[in-house]
């Protein structure tokens, strides 16, 4: 292994790819979401936040990512890698879809046939042509050129029992909706989309449509093997350097996945600063020249932390301020490449940063400004940690702004 790929050239590429740094940014929420596959979507307000901080300041606003997400539809809101939402470029969301939404449905088919069965919703031995009705019946083939049908879609059957309680784990005691997991397994399926929220921007209440009628055209058509291999390269254009167990962990397959996907892209082995053996695609060796310095305020859930399985090049000794018990990052203050603090609102609204190291003068002034950029985006809305557990950063500005 002849070339060497140093935390400072993966710091470079991090604010070009990811369009972080100023010159860097991208044109319009797709861009955004392209530069760095697809954004995290599981707390809705973060693909908004995410897409600020990579958009152009007159492109930067609810207006425009809603526009990009419900009127264009250039976004799809899908549940893919490592069962968790994103929402992605069209043309991505199909790639995503094949590479692992497909095995997500498949467990999710098995889940609910499960629930069924214990709940007597069908007699013995009939949970699956049960589901499998009903799946048919939620599938309509909706005209070419059809605007989604009214918010009632959502596939609920009358007279039918809604809930299979004793199916369900205990965390979930009170039972399950019968129609909230037949719509999960029709999105995983590639048959249904989460579209405009019942309330705003931030919500988690989503009015729901069959695919063919939010996006007449569908999803391109993917391989199984072919989409894994397609999601390699798309991750190691935007993540590389990164190693095999990175993707691993990101996407969310086992070993076996891993490799083979990656045999099937053209790609190169670099010798990292930590000694690890890295990754980037054949093409790609060449040094990504280092962009002005930058700084960003980024969401929780962000894509770029939530990138790699091995942090330490960008987020040093502060994991366990910055992250929740489950992995989770919360929001994050960077520099240059690195996560040196956190960032909180205030009871007021105003947001506030915590340093996690001594940045330099250049480096607060250039967070300020940051802030000074999303506060009037943000408004009256207040960000919460409601798919999350709150990192102890987070815990502690709260404490200290009551």
């Amino acid at each position: 292994m002849a070339y060497r790929m140093t935390d400072g050239q993966r710091r470079a590429r991090l604010g070009v790819r990811h369009a972080l740094a100023p010159s860097a940014r991208a044109d319009g929420p797709a861009g955004a979401a392209r530069a760095v596959v697809a954004l995290h979507s599981t707390d809705p307000s973060s693909v908004h936040v995410a897409a600020w901080a990579r958009t152009r300041d007159e492109q930067a606003d609810a207006a425009s990512v809603e526009h990009a997400l419900y009127e264009d539809r250039a976004l799809v809101r899908l549940l893919a890698m490592r069962r968790t939402v994103f929402v992605a470029p069209a043309e991505t969301a199909a790639v995503l879809q094949a590479a692992c939404s497909r095995e997500v449905a498949a467990r999710e088919r098995r889940k609910l046939e499960g629930f069924v069965a214990a709940s007597e919703l069908a007699p013995d031995g009939a949970a699956a042509g049960w589901l499998a009705a009903r799946r048919r019946r939620h599938s309509p083939p909706w005209p070419p050129g059809a605007r989604p049908p009214p918010p009632s879609w959502p596939p609920t059957t009358p007279g039918s029992p809604r809930r299979c309680g004793s199916a369900a784990p205990p965390t979930h005691a009170r039972g399950q909706s019968v129609a909230a997991r037949l719509l999960l397994l029709l999105a995983a399926e590639g048959k249904a989309v989460r579209g405009r929220p019942r309330g705003s921007w931030t919500s988690h209440q989503y009015r729901w449509s069959p695919l063919s009628a939010w996006l007449p055209d569908g999803l391109a058509p993917w391989e199984t093997e072919a989409a894994r291999a397609e999601l390699a390269r798309l991750w190691l254009r935007a993540y590389g350097p990164g190693t095999a167990e990175d993707l691993r962990w990101w996407a969310g397959w086992t070993k076996t996945q891993t490799t083979r996907a990656l045999k099937e892209v053209a790609s190169a082995e670099v010798e990292l600063d930590d000694g690890r053996t890295g990754l980037v695609l054949a093409d790609d060796l060449d040094p990504v020249p280092g962009p002005e310095p930058w700084a960003a305020l980024l969401p929780a859930l962000d894509p770029t932390p939530m990138g790699w399985h091995s942090r330490a090049w960008y987020l040093g000794p502060h994991r366990d301020r910055l992250y929740d018990r489950a992995g989770n990052i919360g929001p994050s203050v960077w520099w240059c490449g690195r996560i040196v603090g956190g960032w909180a609102q205030d009871r007021d609204g105003a947001l506030v940063c915590r340093y996690l190291e001594d940045v330099g003068a250049d480096a607060r002034a250039a967070v300020d400004a940051e802030a000074e950029r999303l506060a009037p985006r943000l408004g009256a809305v207040r960000l919460t940690a409601r798919t999350r557990g709150r990192t102890w950063l987070e815990e502690e500005l709260a404490a200290d702004s009551g």
